[in-house]
């Protein structure tokens, strides 16, 4: 690879792609574990392997509220000591979630807690992302929360006032809008129920009922919580992040020259469909036996992928899609590597976030020589003839992940990336992987 102006870098084709990988620590989890011990009662260390921007996010707004945090940096990640504040302190704060949408939206339920005023505020793509979302929830728990006129950030909410139990269906399958009504949730009189339209991250149930909260998913779509809820302090080794490690089993899907273990990372039921998703393709990938995790409520355990199998079509929508929303543009690629004409619907949600990923990734499908038509809700994608391309990422790190590996894998021509940098928003050891994972023939796996 090269690199052009600042920011820009060119991926060409890997010949062989092997090797053992560790990927960051799952962004999910590690949001949750912050915030649920920075309200708990005691000290705990969360452990984050190479955190990206939006869990640095997190930490610095913690700080903000008045949270202690005693930082260890290490060459591989952080080491973070969370003394609990069950009793926040008053007064005003501003914090600054960058780019971060479930910082934001989590932080909003737990800021409902804290007394004094609290703004949170973003970036430019995050000020476009959609907040009264959760501001809804937690106004009928009588919560004072506005948001701006166009129902975005910057959101100010006026804590320290006494929340009563809800029920409340969430208007899309969002584990943020959930987990963000559950910490506010936390402080309540009485009972909240949360349903969801179809099956979201289970990630804040496991981790609070791990923490003492008398918290349970009552079927695969709703959410009972009993409060008001102490939780204790518990130290926890955030596992791999299962939408990073989707990046390299769809490259070894596609590549017929790969052998990859992905260590370490996340095997809960909710985050692995795309393993189903690729294997109903046809790619070859095993887990290692998932067990409970020593240091924390999540299975983890080993991925493994191999290269070799023709890839089959696919026709996507309904609630799986739910499942899927992260790794979509990672979908998107395997499409285009298809034997046949493949279709993504249901998937309107990709319209907002980070950027427009269905206009985006259209563009960038088309760009590469893949046949693509756009949809208002996905897109059609069939395979094509590769070409070189210079794509937009629009600053959108899920994006750019998978356009590089379009490119390793040799479904585009060489591909040069015009903001390479901001994969740091999840897998900031996105680049130095693929230098290993294309360099290491012959790695036993």
């Amino acid at each position: 690879m090269t690199g052009g102006r600042v920011g820009e870098r060119v991926v060409h084709r890997a010949g062989e792609l092997s090797g053992v990988l560790r990927m960051p620590s799952d962004k999910s989890i590690g949001h949750r574990a912050l915030m649920a011990n920075a309200i708990a009662s005691g000290q705990a260390t969360v452990r984050l392997e190479a955190p990206g921007a939006d869990l640095r996010s997190t930490i610095g707004c913690l700080q903000e509220l008045g949270i202690r945090l005693d930082i260890l940096e290490s060459p591989t990640g952080l080491d973070i000591n969370v003394t609990g504040s069950p009793e926040p302190p008053p007064g005003d704060r501003h914090l600054n979630c960058a780019n971060s949408a479930t910082s934001m939206r989590l932080l909003a339920g737990l800021a409902t807690a804290r007394h004094g005023s609290t703004v949170l505020d973003g970036d430019p793509s995050l000020r476009r992302r959609p907040m009264e979302r959760v501001a809804v929830p937690l106004r009928a728990m009588g919560a004072q929360v506005t948001t701006s006129r166009a129902g975005t950030a910057p959101i100010r909410v006026a804590g320290g006032r006494q929340l009563r139990g809800i029920r409340h269906r969430l208007p899309v399958a969002s584990a943020q809008l959930l987990a963000a009504v559950v910490f506010a949730a936390l402080n309540a009189d009485g009972e909240t129920e949360i349903e969801a339209p179809s099956t979201v991250r289970d990630h804040t149930e496991r981790l609070l009922a791990w923490m003492g909260a008398r918290i349970r998913r009552v079927d695969s779509q709703t959410t009972v919580l009993e409060a008001p809820a102490r939780l204790t302090a518990r130290s926890i080794d955030v596992p791999g992040d299962p939408s990073s490690a989707a990046a390299w089993m769809v490259a070894a899907a596609i590549h017929p020259r790969a052998r990859l273990r992905l260590v370490g990372v996340c095997l809960n039921p909710t985050r692995v469909a795309m393993v189903d998703l690729l294997r109903e393709m046809g790619a070859s990938i095993d887990f290692e036996p998932a067990q409970p995790g020593a240091d924390g409520p999540e299975p983890v355990g080993d991925i493994v992928a191999h290269g070799g199998a023709r890839l089959k079509p696919i026709q996507l929508g309904g609630a799986r899609v739910a499942a899927l929303i992260d790794e979509l543009p990672l979908v998107g690629i395997a499409m285009a590597a298809a034997d046949g004409t493949s279709e993504l619907r249901d998937a309107g949600e990709l319209r907002v976030k980070e950027s427009d990923r269905i206009a985006t990734m259209v563009a960038g499908l088309n760009a590469i020589g893949a046949r693509v038509r756009e949809l208002p809700d996905g897109w059609q994608v069939a395979p094509g003839s590769p070409r070189m391309a210079a794509i937009k990422t629009h600053g959108d790190h899920r994006t750019a992940i998978a356009f590089a590996i379009a490119a390793l894998v040799g479904v585009a021509g060489e591909v040069r990336l015009d903001d390479a940098g901001c994969v740091a928003v999840s897998y900031p050891t996105f680049w130095d992987d693929v230098a290993v994972a294309s360099t290491m023939a012959g790695a036993p796996v």
